[in-house]
Parts: structure tokens; sequence; C-alpha cells
């Protein structure tokens, strides 16, 4: 909820954010769900399932609105209309009290937790991603992927793993330090290029000389297009580069530079897209979640559909450390508007910088 206005989250800072415009995206993103799911189900009647939700605004509004019949939906608890972690809590209890089988939520790394700890590894868990941080190990990379899982899952035709969930402070996320611990392990469904893995932070030998190759890669970069606003996305990568040049970045944040110099740190939404109203011309540069390979949707929400429809999918710069790179399979792209991230995947490979004037091609999936 927290992602495009900046604040990394919204543990503890909810009414923050609202004050400050935050939308949730948790229902458009389970009604997306609950919409291909129905597809598959109506081509096949192994996917007939009894839904045990939240009332209203819950997981039952999502399922109905998709046309799943009210009779094949269970409602074992009735939320306030304005609905706290507790509420997802018992939800779970209720659920698993009526002899759920396996499942499911819509969030981030935080509901993550609140749904493990009422689950306690009785079944399987999987996550449709909602979240502005999601970094645990059983989120599907999409909705739509999410919705195959669970037919996958249905049929018979997947095993059960286990995943880490992780915390991560976000209090000190706020303050750009990265504390994140392992709070649990939970069962969760094995299907690689439809689960996300855990955030790979990646450490190499050569770090400094691919530090300084990437620095004067984009010291040329930015010298030569000096009215060109770059936006710098979040990661120890970009900080790295920037810190090389003398430019201060924050570490899990989005920048603003012009002519080599930061005219706004920490941007949210609105702020972007009013520098784009001053700057029209401009560039993001990003780099993949180690592992996962998440460019945008993850970490950076603040980049917002809207944002990148100003910038322009061609104007986007991925950057990325050969080690990084190597143990990244794939990129992703989940920027919750479909049509922009088939923009991306259609091109099925990006280039990626990894030094000075040199790039490589990787694969991009959405």
């Amino acid at each position: 909820m927290g992602g495009r206005v900046g604040l990394k989250g919204t543990d503890g800072v909810v009414e923050q954010a609202r004050a400050a415009g935050a939308q949730p995206v948790a229902g458009d993103r389970a009604r997306a769900f609950s919409e291909a799911f129905a597809r598959l189900s109506r081509e096949d009647p192994a996917l007939d399932v009894m839904w045990l939700a939240g009332g209203d605004p819950m997981g039952e509004i999502p399922l109905r609105s998709a046309g799943i019949p009210g009779t094949r939906i269970d409602v074992v608890y009735k939320p306030q209309p304005t609905t706290t972690a507790g509420d997802t809590v018992r939800t779970v209890e209720n659920a698993m009290i009526h002899g759920a089988d396996l499942m499911m939520f819509c969030g981030g790394d935080g509901t993550a937790r609140d749904v493990a700890s009422a689950v306690q590894n009785r079944v399987p868990i999987l996550g449709i991603p909602a979240g502005v941080k999601m970094y645990s190990g059983l989120f599907a990379v999409s909705p739509s992927a999410a919705a195959r899982l669970l037919a996958a899952y249905l049929r018979s035709e997947l095993r059960i793993g286990t995943a880490e969930i992780l915390d991560l402070d976000e209090d000190a996320y706020r303050e750009g330090e990265w504390r994140v611990h392992l709070f649990a392990t939970a069962k969760t469904l094995v299907e690689p290029h439809l689960v996300s893995a855990g955030k790979l932070m990646v450490e190499e030998l050569s770090e400094e000389s691919v530090r300084a190759e990437l620095a004067e890669h984009f010291s040329e970069l930015f010298s030569e297009n000096p009215d060109t606003l770059f936006l710098l996305g979040p990661g120890s990568t970009l900080q790295g580069v920037a810190s090389s040049l003398g430019i201060e970045k924050t570490l899990l944040g989005v920048d603003a530079l012009l002519a080599r110099k930061t005219i706004a740190p920490d941007v949210n939404e609105t702020k972007i897209l009013e520098l784009l109203d001053q700057h029209p011309k401009a560039t993001l540069v990003v780099s993949p979640i180690g592992a996962q390979g998440f460019i945008l949707g993850r970490g950076n929400l603040q980049v917002s559909p809207a944002v990148l429809r100003r910038i322009g999918a061609r104007n986007v710069i991925v950057v990325a450390t050969p080690g990084k790179l190597a143990a990244t399979p794939v990129l992703r792209v989940d920027t919750g508007d479909p049509e922009l991230d088939q923009e991306f995947v259609r091109r099925e490979y990006l280039f990626v910088v990894v030094g000075y004037r040199t790039s490589k091609l990787h694969p991009i999936q959405g």
C-alpha cells in the first residue's frame, strides 16, 4: 500500500500512508487472481473448489466479482470495514478450523508473516504478490501465475516444498538500513518458473573493480545527457555506482538526478510525475532483485504504470554485476498493468549493463 508514496511498506504507518494518498492494491491483485482462476475452472471440473474466505472487504469480494457462485464461498470471518493484521490472523484461524487444505493470501512479507503464524506449518501457503516487500519464497510471480499454480496443485501436478519467510524491519528500511531476519519456514508449492525465489544478496571478490567499471560507464552517460532526468532505483548496486561518482544515493529509494546532481532524493510517485512535467526527457535505471529477477514491481512501486508510460519502456536501463546476473535466471516485471508488462515481455530479451560499455542480453518474463 505504501510503495507509490515512498513509504516502503505500511507496517505501523497505515494512517500515514492513507494521509499521503496511498491506495491499497491488494484488492485489484486479488481480483486479477480470482478472474484468472475462474477462467481456468470453467474449462476444468477438477478445479471446482470450496473457498473459505474473510467477508467484505476481504477475500469474499474479489471471488464474487470474478463470478464464483456464492454457494462455493464460505465466509468464515466478518471483519470491520477497515481491516488490520488481526483480521488476517482470525480469518486464517477460522479457515483452518473449517478444514482448509491450502492457504492463499494477497499482500507482502508482513502478511506472509501473519498468515504463517496462524497456519503453524499445517498446510501449504501461497502468496498473491501485492506488497511493497516480497522477499519471502512463497509468492507467485504474478496473480495469473498464482491461478495457474493453484490449478496445477488441484490436479496433483505439483509437489509441496519449504520456503523461507523473511521479516524486514520497516522502520530501519525507511531509514535506508537493510535488516532482514528469518521469521519462519513454511510449506508452499514448488514450481520454479511461477514461484519467486527468496531474495539473493550477492557478494563478489571483484566488487570494487566491477563498481569502478559501472561508475565510469554512467559517468559518461550522465555527461553525454545533461538535460536528461535520470531516476535511479533502489538497491546496493546503484548505490555503489552513485557512491563511486560522489553522488549521494538512498539505498532503498528512488532518487532523481539531473546534470550529475541529485535534485530530489527518495521520491514518491507524485513527485516523480511532477519532475516529469518539468523534465519530460527521462531515463529510469534499475537493478534486478538477486535470484528473483524483478526489475519492476518489487521494492520500487513508486515507479508506477503512470510513471513508466511517461518515461517509455525503451528508456529503462537495467544494471547488474556479472555475479548477480549469473545467479538470476530471468528478469521479471510485475507492474500491475498487464499491457505494460507485455511491452517488456514481448521483447523476450533485455540488454543489461554489466560493465564499462558492456551489456549482456538476458531473458525477460512476466
